[in-house]
C-alpha cells in the first residue's frame, strides 16, 4: 500500500453526511464500553462547527473518492496548572473497518500532529475507553501514555 493511493484532506461540509455515519459507527463500537450510554439518538459532533473552527482541522482520508478515515485536532487552552498554555485535544478518530490495521490512523494523527506544530503546539491529548484494547496499542505505538484514569461509580437510580 502506498501513500500516493490515499488522499488526505480537510472536511468540506459535503462531507458530512459520510462524517455522520462515521459517528454513528464510533457510538455503537463505543457502547460495548460503555453501558451508561443512552440507547438511541447519540450525536457527539456538530461537524458543521467543526468545519468552520480555524482551531479545528478535521480531516478525511479517502480511497478512490470514497471517505474511509476521518478525524480532528482541537487546539484548546490548557490547564492552568500546566506548564504549556495551549494542547490539541484529538478526537473521532474513525477508520472504515476494511481498511483497520493499515496505517491510516497514523496518517490522520500525524497530519493532525503537523497542522499542530505549525501552530507551536507541541502537546497533544486524547480520550479513549480502558476496554478498548486494540485503540489503546494503537496509540502507544504512536508515542501516547496513559496519563489521567477516570473513574466512575453509578449508584442506580434514585426515586
Amino acid at each position: 500500500m502506498s501513500n500516493s493511493e490515499y488522499l488526505v484532506r480537510e472536511a468540506t461540509r459535503e462531507d458530512v453526511p459520510t462524517l455522520l455515519a462515521f459517528e454513528q459507527s464510533l457510538i455503537e463500537a463505543e457502547r460495548a464500553c460503555n453501558a451508561s450510554m443512552k440507547p438511541d439518538n447519540i450525536k457527539y459532533y456538530d461537524f458543521d462547527s467543526l468545519i468552520s473552527n480555524n482551531d479545528v482541522c478535521l480531516i478525511v482520508v479517502e480511497k478512490d473518492a470514497v471517505i474511509i478515515g476521518a478525524g480532528f485536532g482541537q487546539i484548546r487552552p490548557s490547564n492552568p496548572a500546566l506548564s504549556h498554555d495551549v494542547d490539541c485535544y484529538l478526537d473521532f478518530m474513525y477508520v472504515d473497518p476494511s481498511y483497520r490495521g493499515q496505517g491510516i490512523n497514523q496518517w490522520v494523527i500525524d497530519y493532525l500532529l503537523a497542522w499542530s506544530r505549525a501552530r507551536s503546539v507541541t502537546d497533544f491529548y486524547l480520550r479513549v475507553y480502558a476496554g478498548n484494547t486494540p485503540a489503546i496499542r494503537a496509540y502507544e505505538k504512536l508515542g501516547f501514555t496513559p496519563n489521567v484514569v477516570e473513574m466512575k461509580l453509578n449508584l442506580g437510580r434514585v426515586d
